[in-house]
């Protein structure tokens, strides 16, 4: 290990590796020199918060090389893998819990907003994460949002995410990145054994997805096992890696013999077990049916939204907001000439207009890429008009890998590496072009790019390491769809109302999920029940929530996070054009959410507060 050795991370996380911080902490004589002891208790402060981003990232190498950061002393992460493995998960929810310790012990007072904000993301996000591993089962994401009750299920599980991660992330621009990549490719193997003994320890407790999922699971890892048997998994894209940085294709020798032999052979273990479980699977889709399943949803529901709203309570709401935005969609609707039925009827029988559908096939795919980047380049240019403080994001649109497709939802977006390396990207589904219209495609893209996700990860990615490693559903998601809003309000859809009437069926389909989630979870709603609210509630299109449906029964909670967050970030813009009113500025307060990084929605608030305050000093 040649990054922060262990001893010196117990003992000198505190201290911040130097006096310095130590006189920060120690309380000594300094009284006479305040600016003195803030600056060094600013400074053990950033070294805390290092230590700690370091300490998580030995836990998950994967994503410093996703950031960016497997460089110099960290270099050795590049050749790693997160251990899956019981014991290993249970050694990280002790370098968490030393770790939260430490940052609830560091002296608070003198610190600037910023250091404070960062100490509280970490104290909120590690508390949560705690929680979740005494659970007795499933898939913790600390700082994430893929909270999972299944180890390996259709859209979960290494042998989905580590072919991406390896064709899209793990550079190859050197000898050094080869030997990193067949190291890792060596490990993949124990990785997927880590997981098969999670599967079967979950099994023998009754937890058995439902029949559908496994269904799915199924038909995805026979595909990636065919592939890793013809030889093209992770050999074709690794080749074509190569080839684009000018290195030798003998580099790629030792992966196929790895892809054909101890991988396949991993994949065929992990395959058969989803075989057992599918034999004992019934098809209740909710957590309720799981045992100890009302336990991990509530706390599923707690990580995604980070607040204390029961199921019931955000139920609720969800029928709430659903109810408000049809409201407004009823008049466009009305103007454009559906003037009769329900508003979700309505919007059904506009999605089977012509006139907004894409061409089938790879013309098609083709007209929606050049639609997204020609919405990219629109928005991009009104920036100036929304925010203070400007990026400039590195930004690439791709096609979801082919496995992928048929378990995903219709695009996902993020930030790039810290280092800017690695591009932010916007993942586009075209299993079929008919999951877009032209009305709701603009929408979608300014969710997954900019003003949304890869905007606000550019300026999360300038904050300490540990706030960019560190993203909070409620916010992340939230703020993408304060994006929409943000679009909207610069006048994207002026010319063009049915794109308002995508835009506002964007923010009712995350009604829904509040809705849907809760049902299924909570409320013992069907599989179908979950499909058919979307489609006669908001006349969303059947072919896209059969896979949205399928993907809150293997993340609960996870789609309850977008319409909350969305809702708190308005509610605190009230807030903040109360308590100011003619210096109330609408590019300050954007500002204000986005620099103050992706935190939980209570902590968010309070850098909004802050904001109020210095205006108003």
């Amino acid at each position: 290990m040649t990054g922060f050795p262990s001893d010196i991370t117990r003992r000198q996380a505190l201290a911040g590796f130097g006096g310095v911080s130590a006189l920060a902490l120690s309380g000594c004589a300094l009284t006479s020199r305040p600016q003195g002891v803030a600056a060094a208790q600013s400074i053990g402060a950033d070294r805390l918060l290092e230590v700690v981003a370091y300490n998580l990232l030995a836990h998950e190498p994967e994503r410093a090389t996703s950031l960016g950061v497997d460089t110099g002393n960290h270099a050795y992460l590049r050749t790693r893998l997160e251990d899956q493995r019981p014991e290993a998960q249970q050694a990280y929810a002790a370098t968490l819990r030393q770790d939260l310790e430490r940052v609830r012990a560091f002296p608070r007072e003198g610190l600037a907003p910023e250091t404070l904000t960062s100490l509280e993301v970490v104290e909120s996000a590690y508390t949560t994460a705690l929680e979740g591993f005494a659970l007795p089962y499933g898939d913790v994401a600390v700082g994430s949002w893929r909270n999972a009750p299944y180890v390996v299920i259709q859209n979960v599980g290494s042998y989905l995410d580590m072919p991406r991660f390896m064709d899209s992330v793990h550079p190859v621009k050197s000898g050094e990145d080869a030997d990193a990549y067949l190291a890792r490719l060596a490990q993949f193997p124990a990785v997927m054994e880590g997981e098969l003994v999670r599967m079967k320890a979950a099994r023998a407790m009754g937890v058995v997805p439902p029949d559908f999922l496994l269904e799915a699971a199924d038909r995805q890892m026979s595909q990636t096992v065919q592939s890793a048997m013809d030889g093209t998994l992770f050999t074709a894209q690794y080749r074509d890696n190569l080839a684009a940085a000018g290195m030798p294709a003998a580099y790629a020798n030792g992966v196929e013999r790895l892809v054909k032999g101890p991988i396949a052979e991993a994949l065929e273990r992990q395959l058969a077990e989803l075989r057992t479980e599918r034999s004992l699977a019934k098809g209740d889709a909710g957590m309720w049916a799981q045992p100890g399943g009302d336990e991990w949803y509530a706390w599923a529901l707690k990580a995604s939204t980070t607040t204390t709203l029961s199921p019931d309570e955000v139920h609720e709401q969800g029928l709430d907001e659903l109810a408000a935005l049809h409201g407004r969609m009823d008049p466009i609707l009305k103007d454009i000439g559906y003037t009769t039925g329900t508003v979700g009827e309505r919007m059904q029988a506009l999605s089977e207009d012509p006139r907004y559908k894409f061409a089938p096939g790879d013309p098609g795919r083709a007209e929606i890429m050049a639609f997204i980047n020609e919405r990219i380049a629109w928005i991009t240019a009104q920036m100036p008009r929304a925010f203070n403080t400007l990026v400039d994001p590195n930004l690439e649109v791709r096609r979801l890998p082919l496995a992928e497709e048929p378990g995903a939802p219709g695009a996902y977006g993020g930030a790039g590496s810290k280092d800017g390396s690695i591009p932010g990207r916007m993942w586009i589904n075209l299993r079929t072009t008919d999951l877009h219209r032209k009305y709701d495609l603009a929408d979608l893209t300014y969710h997954e790019t900019i003003p949304g996700h890869v905007w606000e990860g550019e300026f999360s990615n300038r904050l300490p390491l540990i706030r960019s490693i560190l993203a909070f559903n409620a916010f992340s998601e939230g703020w993408a769809l304060y994006a929409e809003q943000i679009a909207d309000e610069l006048g994207a859809y002026d010319d063009f109302k049915v794109g308002r009437l995508g835009y506002l069926q964007s923010l009712a389909f995350r009604a829904c999920r509040m809705v849907v989630d809760t049902g299924l979870h909570h409320k013992r709603w069907t599989r179908e029940q979950a499909r058919q609210f979307f489609v006669e509630r908001n006349g969303s299109k059947y072919d896209e929530v059969v896979s949205e449906v399928d993907r809150y029964c293997s993340w609960p909670g996870q789609a309850c996070g977008y319409k909350v967050g969305h809702s708190e970030i308005l509610r605190q813009r009230e807030i903040a054009q109360a308590q100011l009113g003619d210096a109330y500025a609408f590019k300050a307060f954007n500002d204000a959410v986005v620099l103050g990084g992706n935190a939980p929605l209570d902590v968010m608030g309070r850098n909004v507060a802050r904001h109020v305050a210095d205006v108003q000093a």
